[in-house]
Formats: structure tokens, sequence, C-alpha cells
């Protein structure tokens, strides 16, 4: 058999190659990575994010996949961080219009200024978690057995979920700046999709994150996300497209 056949056979294989099932557009750039650091300081979740720790990570910048929104495109950096029982995640959102009316649990937060991550953490499925988290620090969580219908039944345990204002909420007729929100994810939660727990050094899960910017069916709605999602249309549920973590 020739080297560069057994060479092909051998990756395919390891599953170092992974089909594309749900992928629409092909040709995009390859996923990103993003190393989650171990810290051993304490974060106070509040969501003014004034830790050091905060600062000397470096941002994911969120990227605008479709050209067809006419929204405006407002910057979104996030960051990750994790400890040895909890997952970090804060979000810095410029924002000139905030909007969140939605205050409670499991309350459809997607329909208005929002931030979501997706977390996959087992190749073995397309199952994931998503956590879906308005301007007020309002949480929509569910489990979603892709691609069939998405479970709201689910409730995470132990999420610590707090944002910052800088404007001023749901007032049309003023100019903000932006809005901060930050969230510990205890790793408890994901005991029936990873395959251990905590994760180890080198270990890798699937994420996508994305901010949904103005109110659903307004004109000028926007979403940003880490990475393409791989759908003509605005869509950013497609776990063959999630980026890659690595655990430190």
């Amino acid at each position: 058999m020739p080297k560069k056949l057994i060479l092909l056979l051998s990756i395919l294989g390891s599953g170092a190659i992974f089909a594309d099932k749900y992928t629409e557009i092909q040709g995009l750039s390859p996923l990103p990575r993003f190393l989650v650091k171990t810290i051993h300081e304490t974060i106070v979740v509040d969501g003014k994010l004034a830790e050091k720790v905060w600062a000397q990570t470096p941002p994911i910048t969120l990227m605008f996949p479709w050209d067809f929104q006419t929204g405006k495109k407002q910057k979104t950096t996030v960051k990750l961080l994790r400890d040895k029982e909890t997952l970090y995640v804060s979000y810095a959102v410029e924002d000139t219009d905030i909007t969140a009316k939605y205050e409670n649990r499991d309350d459809p937060t997607y329909e208005e200024d929002c931030v979501e991550i997706f977390i996959k953490p087992s190749q073995g499925t397309d199952s994931y978690i998503g956590m879906e988290m308005n301007a007020r620090g309002v949480l929509f969580d569910y489990f979603f057995p892709f691609p069939h219908e998405l479970d709201k039944k689910l409730n995470l345990e132990g999420v610590q979920l707090k944002t910052t204002i800088r404007g001023t909420l749901n007032k049309r007729d003023d100019r903000d700046q932006g809005w901060t929100l930050e969230v510990a994810i205890p790793f408890k939660n994901f005991a029936k999709l990873a395959t251990r727990l905590p994760p180890k050094n080198g270990d890798q899960w699937r994420v996508q994150i994305n901010r949904w910017d103005g109110i659903e069916d307004a004109a000028g709605r926007r979403m940003s996300m880490w990475c393409h999602s791989g759908m003509k249309d605005i869509n950013p549920h497609n776990p063959d497209r999630f980026g890659i973590l690595v655990f430190e």
C-alpha cells in the first residue's frame, strides 16, 4: 500500500479530520483555538472584571459573519479562564442602545440584547449546553441534543452571573456606552457530556460564543460570533463550526 494512502488512513482513523455534517458554506477559515489558562486567585463575580488576571488574559473579538445584516458593527470581546472547579467567561460589549426587559430565569433573552455561549465537552456527540444571557444578567439555559429539539427544562446548578451597565437600560432616546457580563459555570454541570472532569491540561472542548445586538424583528439587529457558523441564514447553532477551547 502506498505510504501516502497509509498516512491518510491513519489520519482518518485518528479522528483528526472531521466531516461537516451540517455546514452549508464551504471554504471557511479553520476553526479558531483559545487557551483557557488556569488561575489560582479568587474571582469575585460582580460584572466589573476588576481582577488583574482578566486584564492579563488575551481577548476573543467576535466577528460579523453575514454581510446582509445592516445593523451597527458594535464590538464584543470575550475572555475565558478556569480553576479546578469552574469555567469563567467575561464579555465586554459596546452598545449605544441597551435593551433588556426580561427578568426571570429561562425568559427568551435571545429576543433582546444578549450574549451566548454553547458548550460541547465531547467529540463523541453533537449535543451541547446553551446559555443565553441578557444585559440584566438573566439566564436562559438548555440542553440541545442537536439536531433534535432543545430541552428547556435544564437548569444549571451553581451558576454565578452579574452585569454592569454603562448607560441607561431601556431608554431609547439617549446614547449608551455598553455593558459587561461575567459568569462562573461549575464544571460539574457537564458530567453527562464530558469525558472527564475537571478537564485536564491539553483537553479540548468545542464552544461557540455569540452576541445578539438589538431587538428581535426590529430593523438593525445584528449577530456577531467567535467563528462563522457556516450557515447561509442567520443561525449560530452548528456544532461542526464550534471553536476549540484548549485547557491548561
